[in-house]
């Protein structure tokens, strides 16, 4: 073998001394992986904001398309307009928005599933579903009980008050909650914002921040006064703060979506108890984090 500093044989055929020793540390496991930019806190936070609130943009531009589409036919049904806007507002203001963003960082499909994290769950992690839903229940009946005694007043989301109007598509709310809203609000703000900041900052801090960003972006969904409107934020901070740990926790992308669902899911289903078996106004109008 040639010592590549002399062009000369080592003494024993083997490898040069100098090179004996590589300090494994010193070599990143990540070294080419197109998604470990690292870098600045600063930035990853910015990109992190840029990314999610992108994404409702995205979601009221389609809105166009819609109205569009409804124009053209002569008027859409509601529940074929629901669906619409699932497609657009979720699948490509969400979902195509992340995919998209991975793809222009370098990665490719293989890249992107590894990247997020998408795998089948095990029972364990099916487990941790159902025990994350526990824990989140716990922590909004927790904080409803502390905005009542303050007197505090909520806001209402714009899709509870749909439904809440047309109970009908309520069925429709409850299969898109597992099939559309969860997968696709939690590959943008857990598997992309939360992994980006991830790159750069500790988990906490990670899980915090994306929690936030994906809370106050409801704000746009949210009818009621600004006060109204901020209490609901800091309600629905709780179950993104659960979502974004079980992430964390995992490292599996399709966890925190199907908790994601089924909160959802569940809370449509009180609404549609509520409406249909009760006059009462539903306390879930400003729980649903969609």
């Amino acid at each position: 073998m040639t010592d590549p500093s002399s062009g000369d044989p080592t003494p024993d055929g083997g490898v040069p001394e100098e090179f004996d020793e590589v300090d494994p540390d010193a070599v990143s496991d990540d070294a080419g992986d197109p998604g470990t930019t690292g870098g600045s806190p600063g930035v990853a936070v910015v990109t992190a904001l840029a990314l999610g609130i992108l994404g409702p943009v995205i979601a009221i531009a389609s809105g166009g398309i819609v109205f569009g589409v409804s124009a053209l036919t002569g008027g859409l049904s509601l529940a074929a307009s629901v669906v619409l806007t699932l497609i657009f507002g979720q699948y490509v203001a969400f979902g195509g928005l992340a995919i998209a963003y991975l793809a222009w960082r370098g990665f490719d499909r293989e890249g992107i599933v590894s990247y997020l994290g998408v795998r089948v769950p095990s029972l364990k992690e099916v487990g941790i579903v159902l025990g994350g839903w526990v824990v989140i229940l716990i922590l909004i009946l927790a904080v409803s009980t502390v905005v009542q005694a303050l007197g505090t007043e909520t806001a209402s989301n714009q899709s509870a008050e749909l439904a809440m109007g047309n109970p009908a598509i309520i069925p429709l709310f409850i299969a898109a909650s597992f099939l559309v809203i969860g997968p696709c609000e939690e590959i943008l703000y857990r598997g992309v914002v939360q992994g980006r900041l991830r790159e750069s900052l500790p988990a906490a801090p990670s899980i915090a921040l994306s929690a936030a960003i994906f809370a106050a972006i409801h704000v746009m969904a949210l009818t009621g006064g600004l006060s109204a409107r901020l209490t609901t934020i800091g309600i629905l901070f709780v179950p993104s703060l659960v979502f974004g740990a079980v992430y964390e926790y995992t490292e599996n992308l399709v966890v925190p979506a199907l908790l994601h669902g089924l909160h959802n899911a569940v809370l449509f289903t009180a609404l549609y108890v509520a409406v249909t078996q009760t006059d009462a106004m539903p306390a879930v109008l400003g729980f649903l984090p969609v």
